[in-house]
């Protein structure tokens, strides 16, 4: 994994202003008239590397997006010494390429990770589109298959990017450095013939004192199931809601078993699944936990210090 620090472009800023610190201002005046679109190049250039540099100085937490993507699921997670994960990537509509585009610095071409939940249209059709933009070093999925007609190519292109490729199971851990880390908590089987949401890859990432919990479209069978196995281990600070608040996903006992302070929903404005349901959002009232929706607040960001987690 690599340094992200945009001060690995100070040089290339610097060599800009050394030019011009050799030249009269005559000679830098009539420069600048041949060359506008080099001046304006410059200044944005120099510009938007200076707004790097303050947003990494004023992030050096844990940052976990949540991407607006219309009806489906997209988090970008970064680590403080800047490796970065995504989970999902929301449908085929671009919408995730511009959803990182307002996250992430303009030089950045690169993820560490992707993970895909689970191989339905809504959570890896975005991923084409990550493959083509960025280069990444290692995705992991369930193992589950589709015949949707993106799966294939999605699969097509992890083998073309040449990234590491592994199948999650329970036990496994990714180590991104600086304290943060995520466990796989489930599946703990082979999941080639399952049905694709019962295959969901659950992943609780924590830092210092703080977590985040993920489930994809785990439904209510298998939370309790993964209740049985993991108990309080389950508690999260922030739960990405299943299945976009689908009364398909987010038992009662899943809800009090993690025990969040804050649910995240992500989903389409006026989808045409009805989400979120009434009856999550009634059961959500019914534990006190609030629920912010991708479809009302647009992408949401939260940092943690590893003490405590806030909203930006």
């Amino acid at each position: 994994m690599r340094d992200l620090s945009p001060h690995s472009h100070r040089f290339a800023k610097h060599a800009h202003l050394r030019y011009f610190e050799c030249m009269t201002f005559r000679e830098v005046r009539t420069w600048s008239m041949r060359h506008p679109l080099m001046i304006i190049a410059t200044i944005f250039f120099v510009g938007d590397v200076l707004i790097a540099s303050i947003l990494f100085a004023r992030h050096h937490v844990l940052m976990v997006t949540f991407l607006d993507v219309g009806q489906g699921d997209a988090v970008f997670i970064q680590a403080p010494n800047g490796n970065q994960l995504l989970y999902d990537a929301g449908p085929p509509s671009g919408s995730v390429l511009r959803g990182l585009g307002a996250v992430m610095p303009f030089y950045d071409h690169s993820i560490d990770v992707a993970i895909l939940s689970h191989p339905d249209m809504d959570h890896i059709g975005g991923f084409l589109d990550v493959l083509r933009r960025f280069d990444v070093d290692l995705v992991m999925e369930p193992g589950a298959t589709s015949k949707n007609g993106v799966y294939e190519g999605v699969e097509a292109a992890i083998k073309t990017e040449g990234a590491i490729h592994l199948f999650a199971k329970k036990g496994m851990r990714i180590d991104m450095g600086d304290g943060v880390a995520i466990d796989i908590l489930y599946p703990d089987r082979d999941t080639t013939t399952m049905e694709t949401n019962s295959a969901s890859i659950v992943m609780r990432l924590h830092y210092g004192g703080t977590s985040f919990l993920f489930s994809g479209d785990l439904p209510q069978t298998m939370e309790e199931y993964v209740v049985a196995q993991e108990g309080s281990g389950l508690h999260a600070d922030v739960l990405k809601l299943g299945h976009h608040g689908s009364r398909t996903s987010s038992s009662l006992l899943w809800l009090a078993a993690v025990h969040p302070s804050i649910a995240v929903i992500s989903a389409g404005l006026h989808n045409r699944y009805g989400h979120p349901h009434k009856e999550v959002l009634e059961a959500l009232a019914e534990f006190g936990i609030p629920a912010l929706k991708t479809y009302e607040e647009g992408t949401i960001i939260f940092e943690s210090d590893g003490e405590r987690v806030v909203r930006e």
